[in-house]
């Protein structure tokens, strides 16, 4: 199931917005020009994952030597530190820790989605129809023409 997040123009580099898709909290972030998509519930105990701190990889090439990935992409659960890759959802913390689910986030132009993308904040019509009644209201009492 697709669910459009926002506009790109309204997703600026840094952002992330929690959604509700289909009963689950989905996190999904905006780093430079690329999307993710993850779980917001933390493996370890449930804690809100998705309002945690991003921070980029530590590299090394040797010891006392240390420095800082240009992209971030690492997400810490704000309850207890625990790290997660925004891209793949794994747990650095040890062997056969779980990780979380990920998402695929895509940049798609409106008239893909089947119409153009509507304004922030507007109903977007779905490919569902309901079956209707026609209702009339006689001496008091609402009647149904089922």
């Amino acid at each position: 199931m697709k669910v459009v997040v926002a506009p790109v123009a309204d997703f600026k580099s840094g952002d992330r917005r929690i959604i509700w898709v289909g009963g689950r909290s989905i996190g999904v972030f905006r780093v430079g020009d690329r999307f993710y998509g993850i779980r917001n519930r933390c493996p370890h105990q449930g804690g809100p994952l998705c309002q945690g701190r991003i921070a980029p990889w530590t590299v090394s090439s040797g010891p006392g030597d240390f420095g800082m990935e240009s992209e971030i992409s690492l997400l810490a659960c704000p309850w207890h530190g625990w790290e997660y890759d925004l891209a793949t959802g794994q747990s650095f913390l040890g062997p056969g820790e779980p990780r979380v689910k990920s998402y695929d986030v895509s940049v798609e132009q409106g008239d893909t989605l089947g119409e153009t993308a509507p304004p922030r904040g507007e109903r977007v019509p779905g490919p569902y129809i309901a079956e209707t009644f026609e209702v009339q209201v006689e001496e008091d009492y609402v009647v149904i023409d089922a």
